[in-house]
């Protein structure tokens, strides 16, 4: 189609770079006249393209569109009108003129919030759903027909921008190239937008912005956070403006004690803490804001707000100066009306708008190689001379979070510098191993080394092993409350979460991971993780039990639950950051000390991890971290008298040796979760297409390196053979590729050992007679990438049939109509069971199934679908013990019966 796009900003360029690729021709684009000197992107993208760009400050005037606008727009021949984007109003000669008229985004679920500052009413209001709709525009208000809508979850703790950059944004521009498409397509709908629930809400100005103190927390909460950056919720205080920003409800372990600030109007005076600001509605529950922003425009720390300004200004050296110069002509291209940027400048009151945030970070980042900073930082020292002092800070490695001496490893990658710790951390530093030590990290893309990475010996589990038996039994962590652990590991929760697209990097790079998917699940769920356990901190607990008495005496009896101590926690390479998650909330969660050993091919998100812990408060010793090898390191934590349980996931055949050790050694407790040969039974009435999603899933999620993976399809002989078709079929729509590029399903297997026992493995299937359908060979480029594969004619006699591939490999055997108890016998008949699955649209056999199924799992019409409240762990060989919900406090944590007589 003939687009003409009408609109603005970084979401009207993205639309229209995406209207492009989908092979539409945009014939003009209208766009905002330049200010102060910066064309709007949208503009700049298409002059790129040579698209035409026109840029009228007004269309109409005294009420009648410019004729002159109307000419030069109708020249165009638009067929439809696209509106990512716009601040202007646009006439009705304009909107009405396309063959298939106007579509408009706007960022809430209409009829709810129509007008200006939709995202901020929707926090404001604390609605629990956001989304976004696209409209076709007529002369109303934001009234007319309803083309599409997306909604979805808004968060305790959302903002305008945290909702906008999870949702509204990318999901926004998909939303929009799926209208356009469906207008091409002919299918298009137009609904009538109800009138009942409709709200209109004006556009939010500073002025309006004031806080009303007399409502409950939730309410002074949410009117902060809809106000958040823009235009900013404010009272008056200590006699002059103060604007707060960054608030949570989640104060859960926070003590208000600290400084008083009185407010004129609020409940109760609010306190500054270490944590930040508390403030009170008036049912006196709590909120905590972590921002200030003072009159003069200065960002500040909350709980810095009775603190005078930093002590010591640093002399510059030359070369710092050097630098200092570049940066002073970043903002002086950024502040164009400035003539002169001098220490007192205010980046903010000279003009700077959001997005000049995020150029001057990143061209300070390129202009310092990537060093770590943030947009926050640019709000926290908003003159030139305050950001000029942080910068270098930062370059000494002298500022607030550099008390650790850290020697990085940086790669610039995925849009992004990541820096990864690469030694061993044990009592809260980065040291070398033993004699120096080291192997190589391999990225599984290409086979190029990513760095050297401390290898841990003998000596140096010792040596951590101490200091965590001494951060249990003398340092800090054993002496906090519950609720204070559980504040700290929230705090590591918002750190994770803070450095999510970093960690996501780094498991692409290391583990072969595909990134989106990391971000969702390796990184996703290790936050959800920590949150989940931080929650439990402070609800462990014993009980008391009637018992007979010793008459005449009486006797009371209790239990108390109690941390074990030192725990040693063994984790695979398939999920390097979620399985050390899974387990080490937990033990945290428990009041525990931990030394970790993750993988020897994929070490560095636990390195990562651990430079978090240290920016998170949490004691040094707590949590140490020793890459290596399992038969050295592995084997000494399990051989250790000082270490009272071990975690371990991996193979069975390790996981017996380690059950060994443990009993040889001191009976440490113990918890395995260990392989799988999970059946997934597929009858004839189930929901097929969904069936083939699952079952799809239920192979190659995560290249098939997944614990819980199928291991062996049974499909009902009647939808046999249209399952595998479709199933082929599917299989031919992946993508293998980068795991760093979005549209990647397929990424490479995690180390080249594994790919070759994969082909091995294809190989037996092969000579013992299955059917190979396709896949089953390395893929012709750089990397470890490996076919996904299918079988089909899979007897029960076969090695396939048996044994786990852990890779990429969809076994499907048939069984016959009816024979319920005969697929049950046969998907029982294995040492493993983890996992299972069935899929049928009869309750009563999903019932008897599920009932039947010898694993610690079962999925119904799904697979995959773990969460943090969900237990899990397995049956038989495939190990006991738990991992996540209540369940898994248990494996770290130890029953004391306490009996009084009196």
């Amino acid at each position: 189609m003939k687009i003409a796009v009408i609109g603005q900003s970084l979401f009207g360029q993205e639309v229209y770079c995406h209207l492009r690729k989908e092979g539409h021709e945009v014939v003009g684009v209208f766009t905002v006249p330049d200010k102060d000197g910066k064309a709007d992107p949208l503009g700049l993208e298409a002059e790129k393209d040579g698209v035409p760009v026109f840029k009228y400050s007004r269309w109409r005037a005294k009420g009648q569109a410019l004729p002159d606008v109307v000419a030069k727009y109708q020249a165009l021949g638009a067929e439809l009108n696209v509106l990512p984007f716009c601040s202007q109003f646009i006439p009705m000669e304009i909107i009405s003129a396309p063959r298939h008229g106007s579509i408009i985004y706007h960022p809430s679920l209409l009829p709810r919030h129509r007008g200006a500052s939709a995202i901020n009413w929707t926090l404001i209001h604390g609605d629990k759903k956001g989304g976004f709709s696209i409209f076709w525009a007529d002369d109303g208000l934001d009234t007319g027909d309803l083309l599409l809508q997306k909604e979805c979850e808004v968060l305790p703790d959302d903002t305008v921008s945290t909702l906008y950059n999870r949702f509204l944004f990318p999901e926004g521009i998909k939303g929009m190239v799926q209208a356009v498409r469906l207008i091409a397509e002919g299918k298009a709908p137009r609904l009538p937008q109800p009138e009942e629930g409709a709200t209109y809400e004006g556009i939010q100005k500073k002025e309006t912005a004031k806080i009303n103190w007399d409502q409950p927390a939730e309410a002074i909460h949410n009117w902060i956070r809809g106000n958040d950056k823009v235009p900013g919720a404010w009272t008056e205080a200590c006699e002059q403006k103060l604007t707060f920003f960054n608030s949570t409800l989640n104060t859960s372990g926070l003590v208000p004690e600290g400084d008083a600030l009185p407010i004129p109007g609020a409940h109760r005076p609010g306190v500054v803490t270490k944590a930040g600001l508390i403030l009170f509605g008036n049912d006196d529950k709590m909120l905590l804001v972590k921002n200030i922003q003072l009159e003069d425009g200065k960002m500040i720390l909350a709980s810095n707000f009775f603190k005078g300004a930093a002590s010591g200004v640093l002399e510059l050296t030359e070369a710092e100066l050097v630098t200092a110069e570049a940066v002073r002509s970043f903002w002086q291209r950024i502040l164009p009306k400035v003539l002169e940027v001098e220490d007192s400048t205010d980046f903010f009151k000279s003009g700077a708008a959001s997005v000049d945030v995020v150029r001057l970070v990143e061209e300070v980042k390129e202009l310092c190689d990537g060093l770590e900073l943030e947009n926050e930082d640019v709000y926290m020292a908003s003159t030139f001379g305050d950001f000029i002092q942080l910068l270098v800070r930062k370059l000494r490695g002298d500022d607030e979070e550099g008390e650790c001496s850290i020697d990085y490893v940086e790669m610039a990658v995925n849009k992004r510098t990541v820096r990864m710790p690469h030694q061993l951390f044990i009592g809260g530093e980065f040291v070398d191993a033993e004699g120096a030590k080291t192997s190589e990290t391999i990225n599984p893309t290409d086979g190029s080394v990513i760095c050297q990475v401390s290898l841990a010996q003998v000596t140096d589990v010792d040596k951590a092993v101490a200091a965590a038996k001494d951060a249990f039994e003398n340092g800090r962590w054993g002496k906090i409350g519950a609720r204070d652990r559980g504040r700290l590991m929230y705090r590591l929760a918002d750190l994770m979460e803070q450095h999510q697209e970093e960690l996501a990097t780094i498991e692409a790079l290391d583990a072969g991971a595909v990134y989106t998917l990391a971000l969702k699940t390796h990184v996703g769920m290790s936050i959800q993780t920590f949150r989940y356990f931080a929650g439990w901190c402070d609800k462990i607990q014993g009980s008391t039990i009637p018992i007979n008495q010793a008459r005449p005496n009486r006797n009371l009896t209790l239990t108390r639950k109690e941390p074990v101590g030192v725990c040693g926690i063994i984790i695979p390479w398939n999920y390097p950051l979620m399985m050390l998650s899974w387990k080490t909330a937990a033990c945290l969660a428990a009041g525990n000390t931990v030394v970790i050993k993750p993988a020897q091919v994929t070490p560095l998100t636990a390195l990562k991890f651990a430079e978090l812990t240290l920016k998170a408060g949490i004691p040094k010793g707590v949590v140490n971290v020793l890459p290596g090898s399992g038969s050295l390191v592995g084997q000494r934590l399990s051989d250790h008298p000082d270490v009272r349980k071990i975690g371990f996931t991996g193979s069975t055949e390790v996981g017996k040796h380690i059950m060994k050790s443990c009993a040889i050694s001191n009976v440490k407790k113990v918890s395995l979760e260990l392989g799988g040969k999970s059946p997934l039974i597929i009858f004839a009435d189930c929901d097929l297409n969904k069936a083939v999603q699952m079952g799809m899933s239920s192979v190659f999620f995560n290249k098939g390196e997944n614990c819980i993976a199928a291991g062996r399809l049974f499909v009902e002989d009647s939808i046999h053979d249209e399952f595998v078709r479709r199933v082929v079929e599917e299989v031919r729509k992946m993508k293998v590729g980068n795991p760093l590029d979005r549209d990647t399903d397929h990424g490479p297997q995690n180390h080249h050992a594994h790919l070759v026992k994969l082909m091995e493995y294809c190989q037996h299937g092969v000579k013992e007679g299955a059917t190979l359908v396709c896949g089953g060979n390395q893929v012709p480029r750089p990397g470890f990438f490996f076919e996904p594969t299918v079988f089909t004619d899979v007897e029960d006699h076969m090695f396939i049939a048996k044994e786990e591939s852990f890779g990429p490999v969809m076994i499907i055997s048939r069984f016959a109509d009816g024979d319920l108890d005969a697929v049950l016998s046969r998907a029982n008949a294995t040492e493993f069971g983890l996992a299972s699955g069935v899929f049928t649209r009869d309750v009563n056999k999903a019932l008897y199934v599920s009932d039947k199924l010898q694993a610690g799992t079962v999925f119904v019409n799904t697979y995959n679908k773990t969460d943090v409240a969900a237990p899990f762990g397995g049956f038989k060989q495939s190990g006991f013990g738990k991992d996540l919900g209540e369940a898994a406090l248990n494996e770290y944590l130890r029953v004391k019966t306490v009996t009084f007589e009196y």
